[in-house]
């Protein structure tokens, strides 16, 4: 009687680490299942608003059953829902579920590539820049528009423009405004080196005084092949004490450049802004211009023109002049050019 006891007994432990083994074999199917059903890799995104479940949600409609097996009974095991990091996560066809969840849970993100735009307002930039970050553009804009905000980090909101250099920079989409403001302000200054620096003093001009000139001329032309002479022909009439009488100065100050024909009325814009009254500089630059339009400031084509205007061809390239006489001519044949097309 003892021994059947003890049969049953060693049966049933026996039946247990079977049992055991089968459970242990299935979770390791399902752990080192792959996850990706197909062959591209997919970017999983995860904001403050996730849950575990949103979370697997989000991946439910491009993984295997069995890798989404895998990856809620880790979820489960390891408590995901209190190791949940937001971020860009890049999961690759072939990773198992398991090397997935140790990405996910370990915060292993993918960084994104933030490209800052040559735009004309605060509120287009932060419009941008929010496409490519978990931070939404009203607040990247109220911070842009916040006098006291904009002076900690060495600016007022008509300079803050100036902190921007477009280009392409590596960053995490979770990152913070003020990790990402610290980033731009460190990219900022690698630009501005001591050559750059030594240039703009050479011209007379600070580093934001070479970005606010430059914003005018990216507004005058897109030809790269023109800029260092646009630029010539502004510090020529900056040295001289003369108006720059720019147009797109006041098309700032008027808010709208859609304007494509500048009429007398448009110039009695009350503005610090509008050059047609107000010599120097503008307060602050127009637009973040182009690293050719800074670069164009820098190295500025020596000549004696003071004047320039559009070509009457509207090919988006300028007549300069050195006097006003023949200035005066030129934007004659651009004025006939203009009423010729019906452009009031």
């Amino acid at each position: 009687m003892k021994l059947k006891k003890k049969h049953y007994i060693l049966g049933g432990i026996g039946a247990l680490i079977l049992a055991a083994a089968v459970i242990a074999f299935m979770f390791y199917q399902q752990i080192s299942a792959t996850l990706l059903s197909g062959q591209d890799t997919h970017y999983l995104y995860i904001d403050n608003d996730d849950t575990p479940d949103s979370v697997f949600a989000k991946l439910s409609s491009v993984s295997t059953e069995r890798g989404m097996k895998g990856l809620r009974r880790l979820a489960s095991y390891y408590d995901y829902g209190q190791h949940l990091r937001t971020g860009r996560y890049a999961i690759e066809p072939g990773q198992k579920a398991l090397d997935v969840f140790r990405q996910l849970r370990n915060g292993q993100q993918t960084p994104v590539m933030l490209t800052v735009p040559e735009v004309r307002t605060m509120d287009r930039m932060a419009a941008r820049l929010s496409a490519k970050l978990m931070l939404d553009s009203a607040t990247i804009a109220q911070a842009l528009h916040d006098q006291s905000y904009c002076q900690q980090l060495g600016y007022d909101t008509t300079t803050i423009t100036c902190l921007f250099i477009p280009n392409t920079y590596e960053v995490y989409w979770n990152t913070s405004l003020d990790a990402l403001m610290h980033r731009l302000s460190k990219e900022h200054d690698s630009f501005w080196n001591e050559q750059r620096r030594q240039q703009a003093a050479a011209q007379g001009l600070t580093p934001n005084e070479v970005v606010t000139l430059a914003s005018i001329i990216d507004e005058e032309t897109a030809n790269n092949a023109e800029k260092p002479a646009i630029a010539g022909m502004y510090l020529n009439r900056l040295r001289r004490g003369m108006l720059l009488q720019a147009d797109p100065t006041v098309k700032f100050a008027l808010g709208d450049f859609t304007l494509r024909r500048i009429l007398n009325r448009h110039l009695e814009v009350e503005s610090p802004y509008n050059t047609y009254k107000y010599p120097g500089l503008m307060p602050g630059p127009i637009r973040v211009p182009s690293v050719q339009a800074i670069e164009a400031v820098l190295n500025p084509e020596q000549h004696d023109y003071l004047y320039m205007c559009a070509k009457e061809d509207f090919s988006g390239t300028h007549n300069f002049a050195r006097t006003l006489a023949e200035h005066n001519q030129n934007a004659r044949r651009y004025q006939q050019a203009l009423n010729q097309r019906g452009i009031r």
